[in-house]
């Protein structure tokens, strides 16, 4: 029998690796079979890493499981049995795999998938970047905040503060970036949000703001594509005012891309703003002129919040153009 110390060890390595695998218990077993229920291992895409489960008849089945359970983040029970080999069939909630091992015993496995922990990247020296690197840890996600020129003391909460984005190659891959510049190094904070392998980028600014901005990149050489996949307006539309509020907005878009991918940022609308500007990008330079054309006066865009929706508040009591610069949540 393995020893469960053993495999939790290097378990622990991988986890602080930020590698993703899956650790697999056997559960019962019909001799004759070399492995015992209790026998445990752990494995990554590329199969496995330290345990014993049973001989290399089950290797097969095994390694695709993990890779479908890492792709999904699901556990999943199998049984590996004689049968045609490449044979696969769904009883109930276990998933059958024939072996023709000259063996004939049979293993029923529990494959339970360990992906890195999700990390969220804040990019601004702003109010609503510091509410996001204090609230963001208490729905179990870690912050790195990159602040360029800022002050550390401000993102108590973080784990991790950079004040130069030349020090991005720091910042953890497969991250949720949020640029939160509000009108502070906004072209500066997006091409750092670029940079990043990050797993979705959203940024805190109205629909024709981001219009403007993201043509702005694509006419500097970024990727098209990449580009019109920044979610703006970021957030969930929820009328939110202050930073906290805004905060809670965006994270909650946050949360939905994490637990059900990016099928979830459609379905909630999160990316209209994105999906508007997708044509205009891929015309590159031309479309900074027709952007800052069409943009309607100052006072149109206090209207709209750049959370993504209208608070009841703002349709109803619009405020005039004089004060509209200083009461937008996105800072110009």
């Amino acid at each position: 029998m393995t020893n469960p110390h053993d495999v939790l060890a290097a378990a622990q390595r991988l986890r602080a690796a930020q590698q993703p695998f899956a650790l697999i218990t056997v559960l019962r077993v019909a001799p004759p079979a070399s492995a015992r229920p209790g026998d445990k291992a752990v494995a990554t895409a590329e199969g496995i890493v330290h345990g014993w489960i049973g001989g290399g008849c089950a290797q097969p089945a095994v390694t695709k499981t993990v890779r479908a359970a890492l792709a999904d983040g699901r556990a999943r029970m199998i049984r590996i049995a004689p049968a045609a080999e490449g044979s696969v069939r769904e009883l109930d909630e276990v998933l059958e795999f024939g072996m023709a091992c000259h063996s004939g015993g049979t293993l029923e496995l529990f494959v339970d998938p360990v992906l890195p922990q999700a990390r969220l990247v804040v990019i601004g020296d702003t109010p609503l970047a510091a509410a996001l690197a204090g609230l963001a840890p208490r729905v179990g996600l870690p912050v790195s905040v990159v602040a360029h020129g800022g002050d550390a003391a401000r993102f108590e909460d973080a784990a991790q503060v950079l004040l130069d984005d030349g020090d991005l190659a720091s910042v953890p891959a497969g991250a949720f970036v949020v640029v939160a510049t509000q009108g502070r190094r906004d072209l500066q904070g997006l091409r750092a949000a670029l940079s990043l392998d990050a797993r979705r980028v959203f940024f805190v600014a109205s629909a024709r703001k981001a219009q403007v901005l993201k043509a702005s990149l694509v006419e500097s050489g970024a990727d098209a594509a990449a580009v019109a996949a920044i979610v703006a307006p970021a957030g969930q539309p929820i009328g939110a005012q202050t930073p906290e509020e805004i905060a809670l907005s965006v994270l909650a878009a946050v949360v939905a891309a994490r637990r059900a991918g990016d099928a979830a940022v459609a379905a909630t609308d999160v990316d209209a703003g994105a999906a508007s500007v997708a044509g205009a990008v891929g015309e590159a330079a031309t479309d900074v002129r027709r952007a800052r054309a069409d943009a309607p006066p100052v006072a149109a865009e206090a209207a709209s919040s750049c959370c993504g929706g209208k608070s009841a508040a703002m349709a109803a009591a619009p405020e005039p153009a004089a004060v509209a610069p200083r009461s937008s949540c996105c800072g110009g």
